[in-house]
């Protein structure tokens, strides 16, 4: 079984329900909110460009469906190292979210893993939550049974906030650290970040911080010293 770690470690504080700007992808929210709180709903197969919150989402899941007092795991699959052998090991989640399905993409024990795992969550009564950049289709599955499964998930495109909902969001979130900032300096922001809200947010925490620290508004010139700051100790 995955070791489980301290939930303050395992879930970014931003990644929750609370924190995702739904946009379009309202249908898709509310689908995996009630996979998180109800025992045997409807799994779900989400997929979408970077950027579009399909992490956010599950490691959302997670911990809702933990502060339900759940069993919950979060696998990135993109970064293990044998997914076949943790696939195969994964044991007593009442949730397990599968990110990145298409790191495993013709990897035959790997899918074969998954399958196995599907089938065994099944007939456990445990629920699956999985994420990817494409429709199980179009995935480069070479596993026919896997494919078949998977698609049989409830499923959802998700869709990236348009450029006029990431500047609310921006705005709104900086208003709510005391943070105003003008359309001078959003237009500069978005001329750089234009499609990575996740980016931009992260970088709000730095200006909040930076700012305080220096008792300065934040200006252009103030941005381009903080990111320049940041380029030279990188």
């Amino acid at each position: 079984m995955i070791a489980q770690l301290p939930l303050a470690l395992r879930w970014p504080r931003r990644q929750r329900f609370e924190h995702f700007h739904a946009g379009a992808n309202a249908a898709a929210l509310a689908a995996v909110q009630t996979l998180a709180r109800e025992p045997g709903a409807a799994w779900v197969y989400l997929h979408g460009p970077a950027g579009s919150g399909r992490s956010h989402l599950l490691m959302a899941a997670c911990q809702a469906a933990a502060a339900a007092g759940r069993r919950v795991q979060y696998l990135p699959l993109a970064t293990l190292g044998d997914p076949a052998a943790v696939l195969r090991g994964v044991a007593g989640s009442e949730l397990l979210a599968l990110d990145d399905l298409g790191a495993i993409a013709g990897d035959r024990a790997a899918e074969h893993a998954l399958f196995d795992l599907y089938n065994r969550s099944r007939a456990e009564a445990s629920a699956l939550l999985f994420a990817a950049d494409a429709a199980p289709a179009r995935l480069g599955l070479e596993l026919p049974d896997l494919r078949s499964r998977l698609g049989a998930c409830t499923r959802f495109a998700l869709k990236l906030l348009d450029h006029g909902e990431r500047r609310v969001v921006l705005k709104a979130q900086a208003a709510a650290r005391g943070i105003e900032l003008d359309d001078g300096v959003l237009d500069w922001l978005f001329a750089r970040y234009a499609r990575d809200l996740g980016a931009l947010l992260d970088l709000l925490d730095r200006l909040d911080q930076a700012s305080l620290a220096a008792q300065r508004r934040i200006t252009i010139p103030f941005l381009r010293g903080l990111l320049r700051e940041g380029t030279e100790s990188g």
